[in-house]
């Protein structure tokens, strides 16, 4: 094992790097924490690594710097006890090494069972600094935190914002230039509908698909089947296609199970609980709770459900046209979920679609693609102007297609934007 661990090392030093864009999070390339990027297959954390990598070189020899893929087929069956071959072997590359600082970055992290007690004693004993990444959110996060106690800095990564979507597509950013604003909203309409996973950019429909179903089944059999021995697969499979067609929407696990019961599905309703905790374990879907003050409360009233990226729905929906209501709202949550995992909607007489508080600001939204009809613009209006009483705010957004501009409604205010905007100018 020492030797494929030294021919990886030395074939990754003497390759150039791939070009990657930079990505709107900031990681400290110097820490003295072991730095951990979580999140969901293939939303571009070796991208990130990568231009780690990068910018580590303009003032790092290269030698110094080792990238180990855990999904490399030469590394599969790989264990614990094989991990010291990784260390022993690169200092019998470099033995002059020993004395410097060594940057580790360790990808897919997760494949090796134990891997934490290798990190914790090297970064307990070696001059070296550790940056590794997971898909899975209960393996870095309430595991990680216990195993490594304290030594990590925790950074969750998603699939591209639309920011970023742009940039990829060498799209200019100019809210004052008429030709830059067609770009954008015309790859805007690219971006609700496909989602933002890197390698489905730029392909035609069909292999979008083709690509987002391999990524499904990814999830399904590497992050779930297999770590936790799934055997009812049909009934998991059925859940997923579940989610990401009802995005957006409140779900019952009660009227869930019995519906699911219906259809012949032989399950209990803590396999149900179980299921759905799996699926945001693997950053597939997320759940967003009513606010309350209280715990008991939030359990009480159902959970409205969202998925990692919007190209996801195109796997299993089959209808003519897409359902832009669900497609706004779902690139509304995963804007304010970058940015916090406190996000809630709020229920007093009328729902209000998104509240949490982002850099000490109260932030109150609601998502209507077209208010023209009149019923529809008042039904916004009045639930937002009630959620600004119950949580004491004098702000409010209405998030839609084209409308821009503001209503008072006495001292407070509602403010709107159009989602293409507001994805860009919400820092």
């Amino acid at each position: 094992m020492r030797d494929v661990f030294r021919r990886i090392i030395t074939d990754f030093q003497e390759r150039p790097l791939r070009q990657t864009i930079k990505r709107d999070i900031d990681i400290p390339l110097f820490s003295d924490k072991i730095i951990t990027l979580i999140g969901v297959r293939r939303c571009g954390k070796t991208s990130i690594l990568y231009k780690m990598i990068e910018e580590l070189r303009a003032s790092v020899d290269s030698k110094n710097i080792v990238y180990v893929n855990f999904e490399d087929d030469r590394l599969l069956g790989t264990t614990i006890g094989d991990l010291d071959d990784l260390v022993e072997g690169y200092y019998e590359l470099y033995p002059q090494k020993r004395d410097e600082k060594i940057y580790l970055f360790v990808d897919e992290v997760q494949n090796i069972p134990q891997w934490e007690s290798f990190i914790r004693r090297i970064y307990d004993t070696l001059n070296v600094q550790i940056i590794i990444t997971g898909s899975s959110s209960k393996l870095l996060s309430s595991e990680i935190a216990t195993s490594l106690r304290g030594r990590t800095l925790t950074y969750e990564i998603f699939p591209f914002s639309f920011k970023e979507y742009l940039r990829f597509k060498n799209i200019t950013i100019n809210l004052d230039s008429s030709k830059s604003l067609s770009f954008i909203k015309h790859h805007f309409e690219e971006y609700l509908l496909c989602g933002g996973f890197p390698e489905t950019i730029d392909q035609d429909t069909t292999i979008q698909k083709r690509i987002l179903s391999d990524y499904v089944n990814l999830i399904v059999y590497k992050d779930l089947i297999e770590r936790y021995g799934i055997t009812n697969t049909a009934l998991l499979k059925h859940l997923i296609k579940y989610a990401f067609v009802n995005m957006a929407t409140s779900v019952s696990i009660t009227k869930l199970y019995n519906d699911f019961k219906s259809n012949g599905f032989k399950l209990g309703k803590e396999t149900l609980f179980d299921y759905f905790g799996y699926l945001e374990e693997a950053y597939a879907i997320f759940s967003v709770p009513i606010f309350r003050s209280s715990v008991r409360e939030e359990q009480r009233n159902p959970k409205k459900i969202y998925a990692i990226d919007n190209g996801l729905r195109a796997v299993y929906d089959a209808s003519f046209s897409p359902d832009y209501s669900k497609l706004y709202e779902n690139l509304v949550f995963l804007a304010l979920r970058s940015k916090t995992n406190e996000v809630y909607y709020v229920k007093e007489r009328q729902e209000i679609d998104f509240y949490c508080v982002i850099d000490g600001v109260k932030q109150l939204i609601n998502v209507s693609v077209d208010i023209s009809n009149p019923d529809t613009f008042e039904r916004e209006i009045n639930s937002l102007s009630e959620g600004m009483e119950f949580i004491g705010v004098n702000k409010s957004i209405l998030i839609t297609k084209e409308r821009e501009g503001s209503m008072n409604i006495g001292e407070k205010v509602v403010m709107f934007i159009p989602l293409w905007k507001w994805l860009l100018t919400n820092n």
